[in-house]
């Protein structure tokens, strides 16, 4: 078992790492840039190159039935889905088989709107209650994975 963490923006790194390591299951966090990560055998920061897609391309080539990856982008969450990867959102939303499609047509449909000029909201702002909700639903998926072994 392994998590992967696209950390560029991830809030709930700390979050991951506690759970992880309570599991003993390894950590990589992948960014294109520097960043802090404890030093800790189960945990390991991945510095990939600049440049779009580095990191998603990076994790979704590792990425398989025994992986968690934790990321907002949903085309990359539909790549490690279809790699057969349980996938979160850093607010505990799992990505699914049955909810994937959807979301990437939402997403292309919000980029053809931006596209056009038109003013969008953007994702909600990430509350208290998502951090719990995050934890909950990653400790839900490492029992799952735990009991498919």
């Amino acid at each position: 078992m392994h998590i992967y963490v696209d950390a560029d923006a991830c809030p709930v790194k700390d979050e991951v790492y506690k759970v992880a390591m309570r599991h003993e299951v390894p950590v990589h966090v992948v960014a294109n840039s520097f960043m802090r990560v404890p030093a800790h055998r189960l945990l390991t920061r991945i510095t990939v190159p600049e440049g779009p897609d580095v990191a998603d391309d990076w994790i979704a080539e590792r990425a398989d039935a025994q992986s968690i990856v934790i990321t907002s982008d949903i085309l990359l969450a539909q790549r490690c889905i279809e790699k057969g990867a349980r996938v979160l959102s850093p607010k505990g939303k799992a990505f699914t088989e049955n909810s994937i499609g959807q979301q990437v047509a939402t997403r292309a449909i919000m980029e053809d709107l931006r596209g056009m000029g038109e003013q969008t909201s953007g994702p909600a702002a990430f509350k208290p209650a998502d951090r719990s909700n995050f934890l909950s639903a990653l400790e839900v998926e490492l029992q799952k994975l735990k009991r498919g072994r």
